[in-house]
């Protein structure tokens, strides 16, 4: 069997093979544009190891190496750095590394979504963007109102205020800059509507994003990405673990017998955390018990850490959601049928 430690760039990689029949170990750095690196793993046997960190900018790398039949581990870039001890950090001795990681079986493997699963995130990415550019243009167009002293909020794109900012007097760049913004704004609404229409598309098509969204303040674009984030709700022992996934559960520097606790430490998914504190406020409008705590929360810690234990509240209810429907149910007694009989279990005597 070949085990190859790879240190992934942009534009080329640094490896270290490993033969462990005959103990060989070979280092080469290959060009991606040129072919190289492909032209090299088409020729290694089949069942091939490889070992990356996680990284952007790989996904023609991993679906290259799945159509050769090669197997990609992927690990987690902070742990694969924080067992090196040495300082000197080269290209070289980082794909050593990683072999050596994967020769002693402690490289830390991470999940990895199906590349359908992958490919719907790039929906909601896309989504999400556009939504940003929208209230990019929005928040520009309301300031332009608002220097000729019309305020109107929410007011502002209803037809009536659309007529009232197109009837403004402003100057040659002012009016250009008005122009402008609009007719993009008139191209982004069209197109975020399809790809909320794709969106609830996708969402119907996956038992857990349905279930998710009986959950109140939890629509398709939420659930849909939760259901994805998470994937096999399996690989995650506790909802405190889940919690700590999502980058909702306080940082902590606690020594000497001190526990400090700091503010959240935001190491997971930004776009599922920004959703889940959105979530978290509409779910805090209908749900009674969410509502008291938000309120008594917010009343003791104001506002801010209020939301954002609402939004950590609403990551651990949908959590369960999923764990309840993942348990295997037993199978049910037809009607009439006698119940099965209670067997003791009869303990040894010592």
């Amino acid at each position: 069997m070949i085990i190859i430690g790879c240190d992934f760039h942009s534009r080329f990689q640094q490896i270290a093979m490993l033969d462990m029949e005959t103990g060989e170990i070979v280092e080469r750095r290959l060009e991606h544009e040129t072919g190289e690196a492909q032209e090299f793993y088409a020729a290694l046997p089949k069942g091939t190891r490889i070992g990356m960190e996680a990284t952007g900018y790989a996904r023609w790398f991993q679906r290259m190496l799945s159509e050769q039949g090669h197997e990609l581990w992927i690990g987690d870039a902070a742990e694969i750095r924080a067992a090196m001890v040495r300082k000197q950090k080269t290209d070289s001795r980082d794909a050593r590394h990683i072999l050596e990681l994967l020769v002693q079986k402690r490289f830390p493997r991470i999940w990895v979504a199906k590349p359908e699963d992958r490919d719907t995130w790039q929906l909601l990415r896309h989504r999400d963007k556009l939504v940003r550019f929208r209230t990019s243009m929005r928040n520009q167009l309301h300031a332009l109102a608002m220097g000729e002293g019309i305020c109107r909020k929410k007011k502002l794109w209803s037809e009536r205020g659309r007529k009232e900012l197109e009837g403004l007097a402003l100057g040659e760049w002012a009016s250009r800059r008005r122009k402008d913004l609009l007719q993009m704004l008139d191209r982004l609404d069209p197109a975020i509507a399809e790809l909320d229409q794709a969106v609830r598309e996708q969402a119907q098509r996956r038992s857990e994003a349905v279930l998710l969204m009986q959950q109140d303040g939890v629509g398709a674009v939420t659930g849909l990405a939760f259901a994805l984030l998470v994937g096999p709700v399996k690989r995650f022992a506790t909802s405190r673990k889940l919690v700590s996934y999502l980058g909702l559960n306080p940082s902590e520097a606690s020594s000497g017998g001190k526990q400090r606790l700091g503010a959240i430490s935001k190491q997971g998914n930004t776009l599922v955390r920004f959703l889940l504190g959105e979530a978290a406020q509409m779910a805090s409008r209908k749900d009674p018990e969410l509502r008291r705590d938000y309120q008594r929360l917010k009343f003791r810690r104001g506002t801010a850490v209020a939301k954002v234990a609402m939004a950590r509240k609403l990551a651990v209810r949908l959590y369960w959601v999923l764990r309840q429907a993942a348990q295997p149910q037993p199978p049910a007694r037809m009607q009439g049928s006698p119940a099965s009989p209670v067997v003791e279990e009869t303990l040894p005597t010592f």
